[in-house]
């Protein structure tokens, strides 16, 4: 399975535990907040100025050499 821009951050994080250092690496410090239930990684990094196409690439190139 690979991550996309519409997934929330915590359907990331429930893919792998390891996706978790990705994104605090850029930027998203509060991953257990009520936000990360319900926001979507391209709404996030809107939020925290991040590249969501970059981070995406980021998860996915994690998640294949699992």
């Amino acid at each position: 399975m690979q991550a996309t821009k519409d997934m929330t951050i915590q359907s990331v994080i429930e893919m792998s535990e390891g996706t978790a250092p990705i994104l605090m690496s850029s930027g998203m410090h509060c991953l257990g907040c009520a936000m990360a239930h319900g926001e979507t990684i391209e709404q996030a990094c809107s939020v925290h100025g991040v590249d969501a196409d970059d981070l995406v690439d980021k998860i996915n190139q994690y998640l294949l050499g699992q």
